[in-house]
């Protein structure tokens, strides 16, 4: 009988095993798959934190890039507003220059600061606009007076620049002032 009750316990003590086994099976397959579940979840909010990463850098990129070309035209725009100041100066400096003197000197200094002025004109991409013998053109010029077409002269066509016009790039910075040819 002791025999039987062995076996009966080694019967028993492997159901038991097998039991365990198999909870233990079982428990381990939960687990996984809440383990499965965690790292699927962990890894679609990495992506989501990602992609919201790289938005923000394209936001920031383009940020700077607004930024820059603003602080560009806000310069560009202080240096036109500076050149404008100085025409005035070059005009007068012209004037000068066509009333014409005896002093060679000074005419050589009234020469020598047009050329400085013309030169930092050139420098920053500004260019005089003659309109003398060419169609009036509003967008260029204002007309400030008209006198009677001389022969061969058509109508609307300059005759004379009080001052002139200037431009950088397609922007103009002053019109000129012209007289017009108008037949009467």
């Amino acid at each position: 009988m002791s025999d039987d009750k062995e076996t009966n316990a080694a019967a028993e003590a492997s159901a038991t095993a097998d039991a365990t086994n198999h909870g233990s099976a079982a428990a381990t397959a939960t687990i996984e798959a809440d383990l499965g579940e965690q790292l699927a979840a962990a890894n679609a909010k990495a992506e989501d934190n990602y992609n919201k990463f790289l938005y923000a850098m394209a936001d920031f990129e383009n940020y700077k890039k607004r930024m820059e070309r603003q602080l560009g035209e806000i310069s560009l725009a202080g240096r036109k507003a500076l050149i404008t100041k100085f025409l005035p100066v070059i005009d007068n400096l012209e004037r000068a220059l066509a009333f014409g003197t005896e002093n060679e000197g000074l005419k050589g200094g009234l020469q020598a600061t047009l050329r400085g002025f013309e030169n930092v004109l050139a420098g920053e991409g500004i260019k005089v606009v003659s309109l003398k013998g060419l169609p009036f053109d509003p967008r260029l010029a204002e007309a400030i007076g008209t006198q009677p077409a001389p022969a061969g002269i058509a109508d609307d066509t300059v005759l004379e620049e009080a001052t002139k016009a200037y431009v950088h790039g397609d922007d103009v910075l002053r019109v000129a002032h012209v007289i017009v040819a108008k037949s009467d």
